[in-house]
């Protein structure tokens, strides 16, 4: 499909989706939320790591910066600029650190990122237990569940056309030859540090913005609310199930994992980590294409 036809597509389906509050329960269009924040995590989070093969950890950073700057500022900000400003400021973030940890690569790139969250963690903590004599801060006047839902629909939405407009672009081109081959590409050109850390950036501002506009999804926002490592690990999981290669691979996958998720979690509440663990170890192993590969195999052999 053409990057016309895929942005057409995309809106379509997001008006479709503007209809569920009004169609849906409260359990039902909180589930919607669930898996809505995930596709768009998933989706910008393949945005960078599909084409580069850089197996980045750092999405619930990025997602829990967004969530604090709604919890400092929605008294004097509005939720809608708020929810930008989440997305700018995880972006500042991915762009600084991307500076100084884009040259590494594989299990070094994938703990360094992981441990972003853990810092940005412990740094909020140690500032608010400092200075502000608290652990966490309570959200009193949050927005309408509605308007937090198509607040995330939008960014979903952005998220996807970004997604597909960066793989038709030469910045596309770039970090699918930096994943083929980083030196080889280099050497025919391509400036691969800062298409590196322009597609880490963008990433970022996408999961900074929903972790901004799902914030109020909470009344108390403490720090192991929105670091947590669970939140990256799915995000990761969904898009490798998926397919990372694709564009609509995360999207259903993010709407399968979130139910699997749920029911996991209400029939097994202390072991469903640990089989959606030995998921992703399967899934590195035996099927690293993901889902998408198994349908490209059946089309070749077509």
């Amino acid at each position: 499909m053409t990057l016309r036809g895929t942005v057409l597509a995309t809106i379509g389906a997001g008006v479709a989706l503007a209809a569920m509050p009004w169609l849906l329960s409260d359990f039902l269009l909180s589930l919607a939320l669930t898996c809505l924040m995930y596709a768009g995590l998933a989706v910008s989070w393949a945005m960078f790591s599909g084409p580069t093969h850089y197996l980045s950890l750092a999405t619930s950073a990025f997602f829990g910066i967004g969530a604090y700057v709604t919890a400092w500022g929605l008294e004097a900000l509005p939720y809608p600029a708020a929810v930008l400003l989440g997305g700018l400021l995880a972006s500042a973030f991915a762009a600084l650190v991307g500076a100084a940890v884009l040259h590494l690569r594989g299990a070094y790139f994938a703990v360094i990122t992981f441990g972003l969250g853990e810092l940005v963690r412990h740094a909020i903590t140690f500032y608010e237990k400092s200075y502000a004599g608290t652990v966490g801060r309570i959200i009193a006047d949050a927005p309408e569940s509605d308007v937090v839902y198509l607040t995330v629909l939008v960014v979903t939405i952005a998220a996807v056309c970004a997604c597909a407009a960066v793989r038709a672009s030469r910045l596309g081109l770039a970090l699918r030859g930096i994943g083929a081959d980083e030196e080889r590409a280099q050497t025919l050109g391509v400036h691969t540090r800062r298409a590196k850390i322009v597609a880490f950036a963008l990433s970022a501002f996408f999961a900074g913005a929903l972790g901004a506009a799902m914030a109020v999804r909470w009344t108390y926002v403490d720090p192991p609310a929105v670091f947590n490592p669970f939140i990256g690990f799915q995000t990761v999981l969904i898009a490798m199930v998926g397919g990372a290669q694709t564009l609509i691979g995360p999207l259903v996958s993010s709407v399968v994992f979130s139910l699997l998720t749920e029911f996991l979690r209400l029939r097994f509440p202390y072991a469903f980590l640990i089989l959606l663990g030995l998921l992703l170890i399967a899934l590195v192993l035996y099927l690293p294409g993901g889902l998408a590969s198994l349908l490209a195999r059946r089309r070749a052999r077509a």
